[in-house]
C-alpha cells in the first residue's frame, strides 16, 4: 500500500481531538477533507478517528455532525473522554495501529500530550492564538507568524499554516440562498410586491437578508428571541426591503424555539414590551420554509440546515448574542451587531474555568452567575470574538438593559449607509489569518507520520 509521494507505508491511525460545535464545524471539517485528499481514501491504509472532550458550549450534536463527514471513520462522544484519557480505553474498546499521530483541533492542549504519549503517537497541534507544551509536542501549525517570535527555543517545531476559520469562508456553498429565495421570498413578494430575488449585500433599495442568532440555550433564548424579533420589527417598519432568518441551532426543535416567542410561556415579553410570535409550518408540498410570524405580521424564516455557513455568508448583517456565533460570523466576514442584554443577569453561564463551573452548579448557579456577570460587566471588557482578536471594537457591542428601538436605529443607519457595512467586512477580513490552513496542516501531519 502506498501514498503518493511517500511510497510503502504501514497502516496508520490519525486521531483528532476536538470539542465544541465551533471546532467540529469550522476546524474539523476542512482538515479531514484535506487529509483524505492528501493521504487517500483507503481506510485499510489511513483511518481517521475523532475523540471529543467536554465543552461548556456543546450542543449535544457534535458526534452526529462529525459522523456526517464521510472522511471520518469513527467518533467517540465527550462523556467518554476522561476514562479514555486516564485509562487509554475508548467506550467501544477501539483498536489502535502501531503507526499514528494525534492532531489537536480543540479542547485542552495538554490532552494531546497525554494521549500522544499513551498511544506512542507523534503529535500535531493547531494553535490559533496560544501554543503550549512546546517541549512535548512534535509540531505546531499556527495561525500567524507573531506566535513564533514568542518561542524562539522551539521555533523549528512551528509552521505558519494560516486560519482554519478562513477556510470556512473559502468553502461555503454558493447555492444555498436559492431555497430561501424561491420559497420565503415569494411569500413576502406576494404581500409586498418586492423583488423575487434576494440580493443580501446589495444597495438598500433591494431586498437585504438579516440573520438573527439569539443563542441555543434557554437562558439566552428567553431574552434573545423576543428581543431580536422586536428589533426586526422596528427595522422592517423603516426598511421594508429587509427579510429576516433565524439559523436554528441543531439542539432546538422548532416548537421549542417558538415557546420563547410565546407571551404565555415567556414572561419577559410582556414585562419588557418585546415581540411575540407564533410558529407557522407550511404544508410540505409547498416547499416553503417554516417561519415565526409576529403580531405585526413580520415573517422570520427558520433555517434548519446545519452548519449554516453558506446562509450566513449571504446576510447583509446579523444580530447575534455573544459566544461562538461571533467567531463564526467573523470568519465569514459578516457584519454583526452583538447583544448582551442584562435584563436577566444570570443568562450568561459559559465562562471558562472556575467561574464557569460555579455558574453551572445546581442550586447556587443562578446566584453565582449574577454575581460573576455583574463583576465582569463592570470591567468594560470586549465580548465579541472579532473585537477580542483585534483588541478594539470592530463590531458594535450592546451591553446592559437594551432598548430594541435604539439598537434598530443604529442598524438602520448601517443599512442606509452600505459603505459602513463594507468597512466592517474589510476589518473583519483583516483581523483573521490567511485561508489554506487545512491543506498545510494536513501536510504537517504527513511529515510527522513514521513511514520508515
Amino acid at each position: 500500500m502506498t501514498i503518493a509521494g511517500v511510497g510503502l507505508v504501514p497502516p496508520t491511525d490519525i486521531l483528532i481531538l476536538s470539542n465544541g460545535p465551533g471546532e467540529v464545524t469550522t476546524w474539523l471539517r476542512p482538515v479531514v477533507k484535506a487529509l483524505r485528499q492528501l493521504l487517500g481514501d483507503d481506510r485499510s491504509l489511513v483511518r481517521i478517528s475523532v475523540v471529543l472532550s467536554p465543552c461548556p458550549n456543546a450542543t449535544g450534536e457534535e458526534v452526529a455532525i462529525a459522523l456526517s463527514y464521510p472522511e471520518v471513520d469513527r467518533v467517540q462522544a465527550a462523556e467518554h473522554f476522561f476514562p479514555f484519557l486516564l485509562q487509554g480505553k475508548t467506550a467501544e474498546n477501539w483498536d489502535w495501529r502501531d503507526n499514528g499521530v494525534v492532531v489537536f483541533l480543540g479542547g485542552d492542549q495538554f490532552f494531546c500530550v497525554v494521549i500522544g504519549k499513551r498511544l506512542g503517537y507523534r503529535t500535531v497541534i493547531y494553535a490559533e492564538w496560544d501554543a503550549r507544551w512546546h517541549a512535548w509536542i512534535d509540531r505546531f501549525g499556527v495561525m500567524k507568524p507573531e506566535m513564533i517570535k514568542k518561542v524562539s527555543k522551539y521555533a523549528d517545531k512551528f509552521t505558519v499554516v494560516g486560519d482554519l476559520m478562513a477556510d470556512v469562508a473559502e468553502g461555503k456553498n454558493e447555492g444555498t440562498n436559492s431555497v430561501l429565495t424561491q420559497h420565503s421570498a415569494k411569500a413576502e413578494c406576494k404581500k409586498e410586491g418586492t423583488n423575487s430575488t434576494l440580493h443580501p449585500q446589495d444597495s438598500p433599495t433591494r431586498t437585504q437578508l438579516i440573520g438573527l442568532l439569539p443563542g441555543s440555550k434557554p437562558a439566552k433564548l428567553t431574552q434573545g428571541v423576543p428581543l431580536a424579533l422586536k428589533i426586526a420589527e422596528y427595522i422592517h417598519e423603516q426598511c421594508p426591503q429587509t427579510r429576516f432568518v433565524i439559523p436554528v441551532a441543531p439542539t432546538l426543535t422548532l416548537s421549542t424555539l417558538a415557546r420563547f416567542a410565546d407571551p404565555l410561556q415567556n414572561l419577559l415579553i410582556k414585562r419588557w414590551g418585546w415581540a411575540d410570535a407564533a410558529l407557522v409550518t407550511p404544508a410540505a408540498e409547498t416547499g416553503e420554509l417554516p417561519f415565526l410570524k409576529t403580531s405585526t405580521g413580520l415573517r422570520v424564516d427558520l433555517w434548519t440546515k446545519f452548519p449554516a455557513h453558506d446562509l450566513l455568508s449571504q446576510c447583509a448583517l446579523c444580530v447575534t448574542t455573544v459566544g461562538a456565533n461571533t467567531a463564526e460570523l467573523g470568519s465569514l466576514a459578516v457584519p454583526m451587531f452583538v447583544l448582551l442584554p442584562t435584563q436577566q443577569l444570570d443568562a450568561m453561564r459559559s465562562w471558562d474555568g472556575l467561574p464557569g463551573l460555579l455558574a453551572r452548579l445546581p442550586g447556587i448557579g443562578s446566584g453565582a452567575a449574577k454575581l460573576i456577570n455583574w463583576l465582569v460587566l463592570r470591567q468594560g471588557r470586549l465580548f465579541a470574538w472579532p473585537n477580542i482578536w483585534a483588541q478594539s471594537e470592530i463590531v458594535p457591542e450592546f451591553v446592559g438593559r437594551l432598548e430594541p428601538e435604539i439598537i434598530a436605529a443604529q442598524i438602520i443607519d448601517f443599512i442606509n449607509h452600505p459603505e459602513k457595512l463594507e468597512e466592517m467586512r474589510s476589518r473583519l477580513r483583516a483581523v483573521r489569518g490567511q485561508p489554506g490552513a487545512a491543506q498545510k496542516l494536513a501536510q504537517l501531519v504527513q511529515e510527522v507520520l513514521d513511514f520508515d
